[in-house]
């Protein structure tokens, strides 16, 4: 499948995109990723992203669709891929439409994962994440604690609050989202791909993307 996981920050796109990935083989791809992976690999396009990242400035669209160009044509693409959380903007997502018709690849479809704004708030403040930037495993204080003394069960290290994950920030990144992201609902719902999906059970959201495909 080739499919791309719309949905504000803490509507579950990850933990959708990896069921999705054990449904078919796709492959899960998301820009923080392919960026760290570039720069990892000490190509030239990770060689240029580097330099923005650590001037803290955002790296170009015109860069991230170079480095995107190169993921699509890895072997691991070829069973089909997940896009999580890319494209961010409108003119994002119309460089990957030129970028797809290049590679001769289409999307099946498009899946916007619906989440209330309190359940959003509830997941991400409750969230906790291993600050071993080896491990990172994901823990929430409600569902899947970490140790009683606060430790990741996998490392050891600390499990941490991210800061990006108080109320002040996530209705920050929330307001960011609707004002950047949330336009590309109606970008691809004029394309006739867009497929709206409750994301309150990640099980469900699977189910119901999987059964859209399959039409």
């Amino acid at each position: 499948m080739r499919i791309i996981l719309l949905g504000a920050p803490g509507a579950g796109k990850g933990t959708v995109a990896k069921l999705l990935t054990a449904y078919d083989g796709s492959v899960q791809i998301s820009t923080g990723d392919i960026l760290r992976g570039a720069v990892k690999a000490g190509s030239e396009l990770g060689k240029k992203a580097k330099g923005y990242m650590e001037r803290g400035e955002l790296v170009p669209d015109s860069l991230i669709m170079e480095i995107m160009e190169a993921r699509l044509q890895e072997p691991d693409c070829a069973k089909g891929f997940i896009l999580d959380g890319f494209p961010r903007t409108i003119p994002q997502a119309e460089d990957l439409e030129k970028l797809l018709a290049k590679l001769k690849l289409k999307l099946d479809l498009v899946a916007n994962l619906e989440v209330p704004r309190d359940v959003i708030l509830d997941r991400l403040t409750t969230r906790r994440t291993c600050s071993n930037q080896d491990c990172q495993e994901i823990y929430n204080i409600k569902s899947k604690p970490p140790s009683p003394d606060g430790k990741c069960l996998k490392c050891g290290s600390p499990a941490i609050q991210r800061a990006d994950e108080t109320v002040e920030a996530i209705t920050v990144r929330l307001e960011t989202y609707n004002q950047k992201t949330a336009p590309l609902i109606g970008f691809y719902g004029k394309v006739g791909i867009l497929k709206n999906v409750s994301s309150l059970s990640s099980e469900q959201s699977v189910k119901e993307i999987t059964g859209a495909i399959k039409k």
